[in-house]
């Protein structure tokens, strides 16, 4: 697991993570805090199979915050989406963990692994399973990003999330 001496490097000189609020806020000593663009809600269903020909990602549409910028969300399931961009090298990979704060509310954010060469503002599950709901703000801190190094892969992420929202 990377620390944050090493962390700060990566960002700062390599470009690892952009678009961050605070980057003395969000760097912690182990991983580096994601922050919250938006969320949206679902509005149909999807399909997973093995070869992803079939794959269809369920549709969404964003919820807009309130003009206090307080998205409210009743217990369910719901995209959010991050400000940062991660830029990833090819020797590193990274998985992400629910704050725990956001936990202490009855919510937990599920995410996938950043792979080494991928490149995108990612989105991930969040889901409210307090049955009074749940109130985020617009740039709240929601996951923790956790680096590791890998040693370098010949070939990066090439799927078809590469360069998402960016």
């Amino acid at each position: 697991m990377l620390n944050d001496k090493i962390l700060r490097k990566l960002i700062t000189e390599q470009g690892m993570v952009m678009g961050y609020i605070d980057l003395d806020k969000q760097l912690q000593p182990s991983g580096f805090d994601l922050s919250l663009e938006g969320v949206e809600t679902y509005l149909g269903g999807g399909a997973v199979d093995f070869s992803n020909e079939e794959r269809v990602i369920a549709e969404t549409k964003k919820i807009l915050p309130d003009g206090d910028g307080w998205i409210s969300l009743g217990k369910g399931v719901y995209k959010v989406v991050y400000n940062e961009v991660v830029k990833m090298p090819l020797n590193i990979a990274a998985i992400a963990r629910t704050r725990s704060t956001l936990l202490r509310n009855g919510a937990e954010v599920g995410t996938a692994v950043w792979d080494p060469g991928y490149e995108g503002r990612s989105s991930s599950m969040l889901t409210v399973h307090n049955p009074h709901g749940l109130r985020l703000k617009v740039d709240a801190r929601i996951a923790q990003l956790i680096f590791f190094e890998t040693g370098a892969v010949e070939k990066g992420y090439s799927g078809v999330y590469q360069k998402e929202r960016i």
